[in-house]
């Protein structure tokens, strides 16, 4: 099933055309406004002769030409009909704007699946039903119900969207340029990921941006974005779904710890993708890489202003979303001090004062963008309702001429209207207008870390292992030791213990490990141990052993007597080490995620943890460490004798390997505490948990 009938058909028929408002007549008018070539064009309508002046057909059929895309303005009840009378005339694609489909509830499900059903037999792609249409500014389609000003907005952002309303708003905002703008609706034959990979794959698409609320087919937008990242070009997504609610309760710290959210961002850090919070968020960085016309080589800016009020809000927003201002070299100090006045104080974030001429302050915008450290410029600029003096238009473009691979962006200390014809001469240039300073900041963090992904020196492993069937919906836990035996089995390093049935059996165990020796129950039941009075530390005597056998076995039957005890388990005591937790949940989409994180009681106060898609490699187990708070413990703090972070990553690319070999089966693994030792000296799994699905 092709998308290129639906998104650039050469010949189209508008069914259901007039001149009222509505999806008929919002269509028609969109397209005799905007597309200039209509002699392919079709209105269909059983009851008009003409519409706007231009001929109207009875019905498909009396159309002497082939349709590529069928666009149903009609009720739904009409729907599957006028399919099959376009699919006779060779059409192969088709919008269908009706509602009353899955949105209204069971009904609707039956009818959405019949739309399903019949495009499936007649092979044809469907955007729909209950969207909004698209138009394709590339080839001048405009498949489109809703009326606004979409002249002059052809450009390289490719937007999907499961919401119309967001389509709307994005296609008339001013600094925005397209390539495709689609509203999908419930996308039940078209899917959000077939748009998505068409716009990552398409060369007139240069930065694709989605607002998605679930993805149904995770194995094609992995596949997307593998593509895009490899071809380093900028995906922005608006995810809904952040807050808990809805998010099943996991039976362990890490599945606790990874939700359906943190998921998402654990993928979308993975593959380079910008996740955007709102849709002034989405607008102004989509704008911002929609104007660049060429990224900055490095993330280091040089902040540019003429005021020292813009020099200290630079200087504090940038700050506060991590912009790295580098200091200027001593040349470009001295140049800048020959040109500004005493009372200036050449540095980066840079003040220039108010009163500084027209040529010193061009001659000083130059020298700023010509240092060495500087791969980016922001210049504090206002830009208003009214035009800027062509002098100085033709001063940013000789600049913009100068320093064609450092980028710049104006900022602006207030929101105010913008004259939008000196927006789209700047955006000429290639230099982006962006919003009021924090959301500015917030797409130039945006862009700073697509530059840092894009140079990273170790390539991700882009790949996912993701399962490939779906779990039962039923899981099994398993004791310590099986958990244990199961990861040394795999090859991750581990002390599984002995199982013993008696207290003799205890002793004699603890004899041949060597005092001190650890005692736990061992149960498929009982998950949380020690909330059942089910572990002893420390047992240093036969004595205490034999005692602390038949408290364990008392405590457990006590508090949970229906569990099924199969015995207790009988462990050398692991010395103290910093204490970690390593585990991995197990999506059903995108398959397993490892976390890691400061362990113990720790886990569930600080939660200070870092979450990432399996599998993955030592580089990237190594950035899961360095991104946590608690680091600085593993690195010898305050005069603390470093941890053997070596075989920390060892253990952490070992237990990815495991939970990718067991992909289909894994449901969640938490292994809290793993004690890291100091340098040299290696790790140990003192607790291991592992829930599989039935």
């Amino acid at each position: 099933m092709s998308l290129t009938k639906l998104l650039k058909p050469a010949s189209i028929a508008i069914i259901g055309a007039n001149e009222k408002p509505g999806f008929g007549g919002g269509t028609t008018k969109n397209i005799l406004t905007y597309r200039k070539d209509l002699s392919r064009v079709y209105f269909i309508h059983p009851t008009r002769e003409e519409v706007y002046g231009h001929k109207c057909y009875k019905k498909v059929d009396d159309v002497d030409d082939t349709i590529d895309l069928a666009v149903i303005c009609t009720p739904q009840p009409t729907v599957l009909g006028l399919l099959r009378e376009a699919h006779a005339k060779g059409c192969e694609a088709a919008v269908v704007y009706a509602s009353g489909y899955s949105e209204i509830g069971p009904e609707g499900v039956a009818l959405e699946r019949e739309l399903q059903d019949l495009a499936a037999e007649l092979n044809m792609s469907i955007m729909g039903p209950n969207c909004g249409g698209f138009v394709n500014y590339v080839d001048d389609v405009y498949s489109f119900a809703f009326l606004g000003d979409y002249a002059n907005k052809r450009g390289g952002i490719g937007f999907v969207s499961q919401s119309g309303k967001f389509v709307i708003d994005m296609m008339n905002s001013p600094e925005l340029r397209f390539s495709y703008a689609l509203s999908v609706g419930n996308s039940r034959v078209t899917t959000v990921e077939d748009y998505f990979e068409f716009l990552v794959n398409d060369p007139d698409t240069s930065v694709v941006a989605a607002y998605v609320e679930g993805i149904k087919n995770p194995i094609k937008f992995e596949r997307s974005l593998r593509a895009a990242a490899q071809a380093k070009k900028p995906v922005l997504i608006l995810k809904m779904g952040r807050s808990p609610k809805g998010q099943a309760a996991a039976a362990s710290h890490t599945g606790s710890m990874s939700g359906a959210d943190q998921i998402f961002d654990a993928v979308f850090k993975k593959y380079g993708v910008i996740r955007v919070d709102d849709m002034q968020d989405m607008r102004s960085t989509a704008a911002l890489f929609g104007t660049l016309k060429a990224l900055p080589k490095t993330a280091a800016f040089a902040s540019l202003n003429q005021s020292g009020g813009e020099r200290g809000l630079a200087a504090d927003l940038g700050y506060m979303h991590g912009v790295e201002y580098p200091d200027f070299s001593e040349q470009t100090l001295k140049r800048m001090k020959e040109l500004l006045a005493d009372y200036a104080s050449p540095s980066n974030p840079l003040d220039m004062t108010a009163g500084t001429p027209l040529n010193v302050y061009f001659e000083t915008l130059a020298v700023g963008m010509a240092d060495e450290n500087v791969s980016a410029g922001l210049l504090g600029m206002l830009v208003g309702p009214n035009p800027i003096p062509a002098e100085r238009m033709e001063g940013f473009a000789a600049l913009a001429k100068k320093f064609p691979d450092k980028p710049m962006m104006l900022l602006n200390i207030m929101e105010r209207p913008r004259n939008p014809e000196v927006v789209a001469a700047f955006q000429e240039m290639g230099i982006a207008v962006l919003p009021t300073m924090a959301y500015g900041f917030r797409a130039v963090r945006h862009l700073a870390d697509f530059v840092e992904y894009c140079n990273a020196a170790d390539a991700p492993t882009l790949s996912l292992a993701i399962p490939e069937k779906a779990p039962s919906g039923k899981t099994r836990a398993l004791g310590e030791y099986s958990s244990k035996k199961l990861l040394q089995e795999a090859g991750v390093p581990v002390d599984v213990g002995e199982v013993v049935q008696s207290a003799e059996q205890a002793v004699e165990v603890a004899k041949r490990f060597g005092f001190p020796v650890v005692l736990k129950i061992e149960s498929d039941d009982i998950l949380h141990k020690s909330d059942v009075g089910g572990v002893k530390l420390n047992l240093k005597s036969e004595a205490e052993v034999a005692q602390a056998y038949a408290d364990i076995l008392d405590s457990a039957k006590q508090k949970m007597p229906g569990a099924r005890i199969n015995g207790v388990l009988v462990q050398k005591m692991l010395s103290q080490g910093i204490e970690m937790i390593l585990g991995v949940n197990s999506d059903p989409q995108f398959g397993p995620m490892l976390l890691v994180g400061l362990g113990g009681v720790f886990v569930e106060v600080f939660k200070d943890a870092s979450l990432y898609p399996c599998p993955l490699d030592r580089k990237e187990a190594e950035q899961m460490l360095t991104s946590l708070k608690a680091y600085k413990l593993l690195t010898g703090y305050r005069g603390g004798e470093p941890a053997d972070v070596e075989a920390l990553i060892d253990t952490i690319v070992a237990v990815s390997e495991f939970a990718v070999r067991h992909k289909d089966s894994l449901k969640e693994l938490d292994i809290n505490p793993l004690f890291v030792y100091p340098k040299g000296k290696g790790v140990a799994i003192a607790d291991a948990l592992v829930i599989l699905h039935d």
